[in-house]
């Protein structure tokens, strides 16, 4: 399946965060296709240099490392953890730990955000941009209707919130950004195997939906918040 990015201008480049993990390789794959896109950058835990989440210096060495391929006109951020050294979401509020859940907040949240203050002058302007941000369904305060999984809903939510305020500022600065939070489905990867098994959605299936659904979004000075079919999350 060759999908294109009609939105965003030919000649395109994107930029991949996570690429090593299932999702951010599914988002390479149909970006590499895309005809209409120029070069696609992956940076992870393994890329020369490496972006670490819970170290601020790596994100900013990175940064200064990929301006020279700067602007950049789509950014994809396909990091984050369900599990936590070692240790699954937990079930139940007996369950909480302190140092796991600051963890979870600086993997799934602070990191992330961090790294979106990095990039963000690299970004296109005058012209469409998209920043879009794994997330997921359960970060929903509203949607939740089974409780459990306290760190990663809460960061999850944390993350979502940190994402709205930085879209309202961003339509000051870029009023053509698109700023987006994305529920790719329950994915077979490394992060939803425990869980899930094989009884998922396949990476590249998902991607293709999310990245259909991010080129009809239109810039409205807040984020979206959608799954792999297009459909509106509640916050």
């Amino acid at each position: 399946m060759t999908l294109s990015m009609n939105s965003l201008r030919d000649g395109y480049t994107a930029l991949v965060a996570g690429a090593s993990g299932a999702i951010g390789q599914a988002f390479v794959h149909h970006l590499q296709r895309d005809p209409r896109c120029a070069q696609v950058i992956e940076c992870s835990r393994r890329s020369d240099p490496p972006i670490e989440l819970d170290n601020e210096s790596s994100l900013v060495r990175y940064a200064q490392a990929v301006t020279a391929q700067a602007p950049l006109h789509l950014v994809i951020d396909a990091t984050g953890a369900l599990s936590i050294d070692g240790h699954g979401p937990e079930k139940r509020l007996e369950d909480l730990h302190a140092v796991r859940l600051q963890r979870a907040m600086m993997i799934n949240a602070i990191g992330p955000a961090l790294l979106l203050q990095q990039l963000q002058p690299l970004l296109a302007s005058g012209e469409r941009v998209i920043w879009a941000k794994l997330s997921a369904r359960v970060g929903s305060i509203e949607d939740n209707q089974k409780g459990g999984w306290y760190g990663y809903r809460a960061s999850k939510a944390a993350l979502n919130m940190l994402l709205q305020t930085t879209a309202i500022e961003l339509a000051r600065r870029r009023p053509l950004a698109v700023l987006a939070a994305l529920q790719p489905g329950t994915v077979r990867s490394a992060l939803s195997a425990p869980f899930v098994g094989e009884a998922a959605l396949d990476p590249l299936q998902s991607v293709a939906g999310l990245l259909a659904a991010l080129d009809g979004l239109a810039p409205s000075g807040r984020a979206h918040f959608i799954d792999y079919r297009g459909k509106a999350i509640p916050w």
